[in-house]
This record gives structure tokens, C-alpha cells and sequence, in this order.
């Protein structure tokens, strides 16, 4: 999971502006799980500091305000980016899974490959 969270945080925001919370909780209803404030906010700060993503404050509706995040055009670059990646990583693995298994002879593992 920890692997594809960038991926997964940019693609959240390709949908346009949001916040944190809703980030998290887009990610959980999709199958992701619980992701921390404490593991997202240091992401969004990073993107931020990469120049992937603006944040901007905005009142909120009778509560606080709350910080929205919006992706760049460097941003969509860099999902771009990522998702090609993502695509030849897992290419690869799907074919190396599918090749195991196939072999028409059943080793004999009584001996541990030993003659």
C-alpha cells in the first residue's frame, strides 16, 4: 500500500480540489484502508514542496477552514508519470505470475533437488 500511495494521493486530486480528510477517506472506500493524517500530510507537504500540488485555506461551512489541495500542471505530468510506471511494473509482474505454475512436469520434492 505504502508503495503506490503517491500514486494513489495524485490520482485523488485529478478529480480536482480537496482536503485531507476526504482524501483519506476517498482512499478507505475504495479498498485502501485507514491512511494517517500522519502519512498523508507529510505527502500533500512534499508534492506541495515539489511544486505538484497548490494549497489554498478556505472558510469552512460554520467549523473551521480547511486546506485544499489542487494538482499543477507539473502534477498531471507526474501522474502521468506514474501511472506508466505503475502500468510496466505491473505488466511485469502479471506475466511473471503467469508464467509460474505452468510447467507440464511436477518437480519431485521428495529429494530437494538433489539427484
Amino acid at each position: 500500500m505504502r508503495a503506490t500511495l503517491s500514486l494513489c494521493v495524485l490520482k485523488a486530486l485529478d478529480g480536482g480540489a480537496t482536503y485531507g480528510y476526504a482524501i483519506a477517506s476517498g482512499l478507505e472506500e475504495q479498498g485502501f484502508g485507514t491512511v494517517k493524517g500522519g502519512t498523508l500530510y507529510p505527502l500533500l507537504t512534499r508534492f506541495e514542496a515539489a511544486g505538484w500540488v497548490t494549497a489554498s485555506w478556505q472558510a469552512g461551512d460554520g467549523g473551521p477552514g480547511r486546506k485544499y489541495f489542487s494538482l499543477t500542471s507539473a502534477g498531471r505530468r507526474e501522474l502521468a508519470e506514474q501511472r506508466e510506471l505503475w502500468a510496466r511494473f505491473s505488466g511485469t509482474v502479471d506475466r511473471f505470475l503467469g508464467t509460474q505454475g505452468r510447467s507440464t512436469e511436477t518437480p519431485d520434492r521428495s529429494t530437494h533437488g538433489n539427484p
